[in-house]
């Protein structure tokens, strides 16, 4: 099956999908905010430059595309009908580094969340706020020690 657009609009739709500051991860910072969480943003120094850091909680979270990061089960990850060993070696790959960042974050002894956009959406966003809320919590006593 053909590319519907030509491969300059094909380039530039491309060109406008943004690594920061995404609706998902905007969503969700305003949220946690307004509840009294502090972070950072994209810590350099941490593997994989998470996408929220609670130092204080010793939390890091990463708010994940389910397109980019090659959601499971999830119905916004279709892969796609064209160029299909390009897109799947460039998801898998997504896959293995998001894996080795999480472990190198948990042998430093940091919690890790992973947030999917479809966690965010509308008729989830509220149970998905709170689940991260007592989960960032839950790591205030081992942070302390």
């Amino acid at each position: 099956m053909a590319d519907r657009h030509t491969p300059a609009q094909r380039s530039f739709n491309m060109s406008r999908i943004k690594s920061k500051n995404t609706k998902p991860e905007m969503l969700l910072r305003g949220k946690l905010f307004a509840a009294g969480f502090r972070y950072r943003l994209n810590v350099k120094n941490l593997p994989g430059k998470p996408d929220l850091v609670f130092k204080k909680y010793k939390t890091a979270v990463f708010i994940h595309g389910c397109f980019w990061h090659g959601h499971e089960h999830c119905r916004y990850f279709v892969t796609p009908k064209t160029r299909t060993e390009f897109w799947t070696a460039k998801i898998n790959g997504n896959i293995r580094r998001d894996l080795d960042n999480e472990r190198k974050l948990l042998a430093a002894g940091w919690q890790v969340l992973t947030v999917w956009e479809c966690e965010l959406k509308k008729n989830r966003i509220d149970e998905t706020i709170e689940l991260i809320q007592q989960k960032i919590k839950s790591n205030v006593g081992d942070a302390a020690s």
